[in-house]
């Protein structure tokens, strides 16, 4: 879990006002995981779209292949202080997958759900209008599973922990159910600009 006393200032020059409060640059990308790094093949690799408990779609990883793809290319950040610039993602953006699954906007929040029983929550608007994906591919090349892969939510403008690695379904929800991180002591909604790394930032 992350520490309080996060004491560094942002960098000076051109990118400081990329960097949020408290943050420094890396170069690499950093591996953090909440436990056991798990172990999915694709060829029984799933992805569900549930309202509730009620499962809407499945998709293989052939079928979630054939959505149609694009490429983000966005700067992170993670509750532990780093932040890397400019990095390029490709994956099925949220609005996408609902439109496949025949969905709108069921509840205005959704649980993130992952392969090693991780969860993590995010309000329904900051999955929208191009902001968050599902992702498949990181600088031109398959989602490491170390990063995540095969596939992973990606939310950059939120701490890095609300983009859920090996993520495997997205479900509505009617309240904003608190994940994995958001029980143990994490804001429950974490804005990097806004420094909501604790539950009472």
């Amino acid at each position: 879990m992350a520490t309080r006393g996060f004491t560094r200032r942002r960098p000076g020059g051109e990118q400081s006002d990329r960097i949020p409060p408290g943050q420094h640059l890396v170069e690499s990308f950093p591996v953090l995981t909440a436990g056991p790094t798990p172990r999915v093949d694709t060829s029984v690799w799933e992805f569900a779209v549930k309202v509730g408990s009620k499962t809407v779609k499945v998709w293989n990883w052939r079928e979630f292949n054939a959505l149609p793809k694009t490429t983000m290319t966005s700067d992170i950040h993670c509750v532990t202080s780093w932040t890397k610039l400019d990095t390029v993602w490709e994956g099925v953006l949220v609005e996408d997958i609902l439109a496949d699954a025949g969905l709108d906007r069921p509840t205005d929040f959704v649980s993130a759900h992952c392969y090693d029983k991780y969860s993590t929550n995010v309000p329904l608007a900051d999955l929208l209008s191009r902001k968050a994906m599902v992702a498949i591919n990181f600088a031109g090349k398959p989602l490491a599973r170390d990063h995540g892969g095969p596939a992973r939510l990606l939310v950059p403008h939120l701490y890095f922990w609300k983009s859920a690695k090996w993520v495997n379904s997205l479900q509505f929800t009617t309240s904003d159910e608190p994940g994995f991180w958001e029980r143990h002591g994490y804001h429950i909604y974490g804005d990097p600009w806004r420094e909501q790394r604790h539950s009472n930032d």
